[in-house]
């Protein structure tokens, strides 16, 4: 294999695959490298139904599937392999793999995407994707009717449950202490709605549920009293969490600017990083958003900005 490209694409997803799509299109020599999990986090999403072209939804994995198709018909080529060290202090930039072989490419563009903080429970893995979420935004939708929990403490917690009571029979905040890392005003908003509740000093101890032939579903929950010890069951349909996401930037930091979370700083609406012909796209600079349509439409920048750049620095 050539080791050397026009574009390397870091990371996968809605974001990395347009990116793909978009620089591969123009004609340019692209390597994608896919990560730890190929398609990013919507290859654990079960149902996808506010992609714009897919009326009847579609799953993730099918999605992501057919962003890869769609890249590979350009002649992208990607290679299932992690990145874990780059050098961008010269041209043409160097990214090395886990066996510490060197590609090489005139432009970079990073899609490493965010991770979900989650609990890290065995019950967790079990169901999550069914019937436990951490994007109130893409499954609310749903939840109507029904009741769920919302763990965390935070604004997003406060505004993830204020979006929930559009659907959702109630919404029950779970949080581990008395006090707010919320806003005031977003713990205010919580408080005033009839259809949340709140369940304080307690954090989730396990999650229930049920499998008939080979459909999951989250039925409850066991929530722990952290300061009397008491164990409780609590019958539910969905919970989601909001404490937070962790960019995947360790590889960057210190070679690219970062914010105080550690997302990569872009240059107003450009996918534009401080080291020219370095680019950015998708949630890994995105912390509002988080949304697959939303990185697409980052991925697709962040391909054009590349492919302008390049025409401009031959």
């Amino acid at each position: 294999m050539n080791n050397h490209s026009d574009v390397i694409i870091i990371g996968s997803g809605p974001a990395g695959y347009t990116a793909g799509i978009y620089t591969s299109r123009a004609n340019l020599n692209v390597k994608i490298f896919e990560g730890y999990q190929p398609g990013g986090q919507l290859t654990i999403t079960n149902d996808v139904e506010n992609f714009p072209g897919f009326p009847k939804g579609i799953t993730g994995p099918e999605l992501m599937f057919e962003m890869k198709q769609q890249a590979e018909r350009f002649n992208a080529k990607c290679i299932n392999e992690n990145i874990k060290k780059v050098d961008f202090s010269k041209r043409p930039f160097t990214v090395y793999n886990e066996n510490d072989v060197a590609y090489t490419a005139d432009s970079i563009i990073i899609a490493t995407g965010a991770t979900a903080r989650t609990l890290g429970t065995e019950s967790e893995k079990k169901y999550w994707g069914f019937g436990i979420s951490a994007c109130a935004t893409c499954d609310g939708f749903f939840y109507k009717g029904k009741n769920v929990f919302v763990v965390g403490g935070g604004d997003t917690a406060m505004e993830d449950a204020n979006y929930l009571t559009h659907f959702a029979n109630s919404i029950t905040i779970v949080h581990r202490r008395q006090g707010f890392r919320a806003s005031q005003i977003m713990l205010d908003r919580a408080k005033a709605n009839p259809k949340i509740n709140f369940i304080l000093d307690s954090v989730v101890e396990e999650f229930l549920g049920e499998t008939k032939g080979a459909v999951k579903s989250l039925t409850g929950v066991k929530l722990k009293n952290v300061v009397t010890g008491e164990i409780t069951e609590h019958e539910l349909d969905g919970v989601f969490l909001a404490i937070g996401h962790t960019p995947n930037t360790g590889i960057f930091k210190d070679v690219l600017e970062l914010n105080e979370e550690g997302y990569i700083i872009t240059k107003g609406k450009s996918s534009y990083t401080n080291i020219p012909g370095v680019f950015a796209c998708g949630d890994v600079q995105d912390n509002v958003y988080r949304q697959a349509i939303t990185a697409a439409g980052s991925g697709a920048i962040a391909g054009i900005d590349a492919e302008r750049w390049l025409m401009e620095n031959k």
